[in-house]
């Protein structure tokens, strides 16, 4: 008895005191997964807190769990359209990346530390993968916005990168286990071969068909059974775990399975959708501090001194060479930019995947097992302190970094029915908000479906809105699309003013060209001149700039910025979007300075370029 209250109370010492020590770290800008592992590792065997604790199969099981829930939720967070965007680049990363990842790391190895072929491709197979707790949380806990591709990319790939990891791993223990570096293996090439193409295949397909179907048969159980709406949380998840260990029994990938399963869920109606999300985020947040803990639990500091000048030299390689080697053969047919090209390879963040993939050689009893778990545990190190630490100034340095989207300081959501693809929102108007700002009378997005339902001021309710537009302190209920609570976000959100141009996802509502100005400037509170009100606002565009209309182009109207997203046939906009909150005009000078400047260029290129290229 005495016992298990000791274990409980040492478990939620540990988390609690790792959350506060996360929160004064966030002063300094520490990654707050460095954090849970240090204090893993403080309150280990050679720290403060003296707990021995080397049970691999304790912690082989809680990673497993861990990174199933980790997964889930991510699957959850991962809307359709990124996932579409993201999914080519992403399968390569997945697979071509990590081989080359894992083959340089592992010559890297065989040189370092003079192991065999199999032995320094295995641990190159271990520190192969992004870790999707590490991504996520960096990314997301630091209110770091990328360009979609980008940030997607990164996303996706840390979501569906592990299973390959398993995979060579698995494998390459199983031949290590066979002793196949002591055996003549000229008879055995290609049938070994041919085994681990057909295990590749019925891991990946395996896990993808359990993870498609499964996923179809969580959302229809969610939707057509009734609960209190306290167990549909536990209900799913449940439901989720089942479908990660029926692949996992019958060897096939439990963990792609399961991110294709919170996919699916994530991108369909379906019934206590709040309740579910707050659910699977807290429990996410406890899987990542128990697994960092007991990965750093695991580890004893004073065995890895010996390893630690090659590991460091293992990390160097990985970082600076096999990532960004792998990422540009792999998204090299893609056309991405340079920059995203150097952040993608830059955040190919470590974190608890390679060390739990370290405890499988130490389960298997392989040679060198200790030292490879001791390598790995370095590299995640090295990993989290060395990238984690500089991703908002990567970001920064090659220009991949959004402005950040304002949040409303209230958005209560009342859910509605499952299958209906509607939902009622309340906000409080913030004073620094463009709706309150530009004291709209209208939803701009009413022609969309969204209406408002009340407005509450001063105690008193209206189910229409005021004569003289929202105030601040207003309380607006609404009922509206899922698709459009961003920009609903985005018009009752306090705004900061731009010091500079941005780039056009950051355009506020996309409008036909065909709309009419006048009806425009009054749903979204602008002015334009009374000839212009009766135009389209193809038309106001045409008639400011000219015959020619380009890409990219802005014209502006009051308060506001029309911009040319895309242009068709005879330089016509066939998309234009609406900047509520455009950066200031630029001065005379500086337009003519970079007209300047691009006359030099072009001057340039015509008479240094080679004319037989």
């Amino acid at each position: 008895m005495d016992l298990a209250n000791h274990i409980i109370l040492i478990s939620a010492a540990l988390i609690t005191f790792a959350i506060f020590a996360g929160v004064l770290s966030s002063r300094i800008g520490a990654p707050l997964l460095l954090v849970f592992l240090a204090f893993g590792m403080l309150a280990g065997e050679d720290g403060i807190g003296g707990i021995a604790f080397a049970d691999f199969r304790i912690a082989y099981l809680a990673g497993s769990v861990s990174l199933a829930v980790i997964l889930f939720d991510g699957g959850l967070r991962t809307t359709r359209d990124a996932f579409g965007r993201a999914l080519s680049p992403a399968l390569l990363l997945a697979t071509l990346g990590v081989l080359v990842t894992s083959g340089i790391t592992g010559v890297a190895v065989h040189f370092v530390m003079g192991y065999d072929w199999l032995h320094s491709l295995l641990l190159g197979a271990i520190v192969g993968p992004t870790d999707a707790a590490a991504v996520f949380l960096l990314l997301h806990l630091r209110g770091l916005r990328l360009r979609p591709r980008v940030g997607d990319t990164l996303e996706v790939e840390s979501g569906i990168n592990d299973p390959m990891s398993i995979f060579l791993t698995m494998s390459l223990v199983g031949l290590i286990a066979y002793d196949l570096p002591g055996k003549d293996i000229t008879d055995m090439t290609w049938p070994l071969a041919g085994r681990l193409v057909v295990d590749f295949i019925r891991q990946m397909g395996g896990g993808i068909v359990f993870g498609l179907v499964g996923g179809q048969i969580v959302l229809r159980a969610v939707n057509r059974l009734k609960f209190s709406p306290g167990i549909y949380p536990i209900f799913t998840l449940a439901l989720a775990l089942v479908v990660f260990a029926t692949a996992q029994s019958l060897e096939t990938s439990g963990f792609i399975a399961i991110y294709l399963v919170g996919t699916i869920l994530g991108n369909n109606p379906h019934r206590a959708t709040t309740e579910i999300n707050r659910f699977l985020d807290g429990l996410s947040w406890l899987a990542q501090i128990a697994m960092f803990l007991m990965m750093g639990l695991l580890v004893t500091p004073t065995k890895l001194v010996p390893i630690l000048v090659p590991a460091l030299i293992i990390a160097a390689v990985l970082i600076f060479v096999a990532r960004p080697v792998a990422v540009v053969l792999s998204l090299a047919p893609l056309k991405f930019k340079r920059g995203e090209l150097g952040f993608i390879s830059w955040v190919g963040l470590r974190g608890a995947v390679p060390i739990f993939l370290a405890t499988i050689p130490v389960l298997g009893n392989i040679r060198h097992a200790d030292t490879i778990f001791g390598i790995a545990f370095i590299v995640v190190l090295v990993s989290l302190i060395v990238q984690g630490w500089t991703i908002s100034l990567a970001a920064k340095v090659v220009d991949v970094e959004l402005p950040p989207r304002a949040q409303p300081r209230a958005r209560v959501e009342i859910e509605l029915p499952a299958g209906i693809d509607r939902t009622v929102v309340a906000y409080t108007v913030d004073p620094m908000s463009i709706i309150a700002r530009r004291r709209m009378t209208r939803m701009p997005l009413s022609a969309s479906g969204s209406e408002i339902i009340s407005v509450m001021r001063d105690g008193q309710t209206s189910n229409t809105t005021p004569a003289d537009g929202l105030r601040a302190g207003d309380v607006v209920m609404l009922v509206t699309h899922t698709e459009d609570l961003n920009a609903l976000d985005r018009l009752f959100a306090a705004r900061k003013p731009r010091a500079k141009s941005i780039d056009l996802s950051s355009i506020d509502f996309t409008l036909s060209p065909e709309a009419n100005a006048g009806d425009v400037a009054d749903m979204y509170g602008f002015q334009v001149t009374p000839h212009e009100r009766d135009l389209t606002l193809a038309e106001v565009m045409h008639a400011r700039l000219g015959v020619e209309v380009h890409e990219g182009q802005r014209v502006r109207a009051g308060t506001v910025d029309l911009v040319a997203l895309s242009t068709g046939e005879q330089d016509t906009p066939k998309s234009i979007g609406l900047d509520l909150d455009p950066p200031p005009p630029v001065a005379f000078a500086t337009r003519l300075r970079m007209r300047v400047d691009e006359a030099i260029q072009s001057v340039r290129e015509l008479f240094l370029t080679d004319p037989r290229k």
